[in-house]
């Protein structure tokens, strides 16, 4: 069975949430363009993910990978390179079944929480590999932060993906 991906229009709204995600993170850490652009990632959608980092379940996950320049043979000069890996259907399925949901404001939070796990990761306040009760922990931190975040900024639909997430709506789906 075929899985639903996103559409040119979903795309684009992921595009305009992957930019405004950066700004609002890059702003809460107080970080300049200079250091935001060290750290090595990418956002992917379903269509451009291999199998391995298509999961049943979460909205996205973080892959982590050893980067290196090219044409460098040095262990050295291998870096983490984080890949958030967007589960088009996930995401496609709470928006459906949830009509107070729009498709921005709900890509926009989840990418907010991916960019704070990866800035988190970078500055060594989380390991990357974390036992389980450290991961739980980590995600209830990630949480806060994300909604102190979003918070700030005044984005149409944003209260009612807030109520979505974080229990103050009745919904199908609520593993944000």
């Amino acid at each position: 069975m075929p899985r639903q991906l996103f559409s040119e229009i979903e795309l684009a709204e992921v595009n305009n949430a992957v930019l405004l995600a950066e700004e609002m993170v890059c702003n809460y850490y107080k970080m300049s363009a200079n250091q935001w652009l060290r750290h090595r990632y990418d956002v992917k959608t379903q269509a451009e993910l291999a199998d391995e980092e298509i999961v049943s379940g979460p909205y996205a996950q973080i892959v982590r990978y050893a980067g290196r320049r090219q044409g460098s043979s040095l262990g050295s000069l291998t870096f983490d390179f984080y890949k958030i890996c967007l589960q088009d259907e996930a995401i496609l399925k709470t928006i459906c079944k949830n009509p107070e949901v729009a498709a921005f404001p709900f890509l926009l939070y989840l990418i907010v929480h991916e960019l704070i796990h990866i800035v988190r990761f970078a500055k060594f306040y989380q390991q990357f590999n974390a036992p389980a009760a450290e991961r739980q922990k980590e995600e209830d931190t990630v949480h806060d932060i994300t909604r102190t975040i979003l918070r700030s900024h005044d984005i149409a639909g944003m209260p009612e993906v807030l109520a979505v997430c974080f229990g103050q709506a009745q919904v199908t789906d609520s593993i944000c």
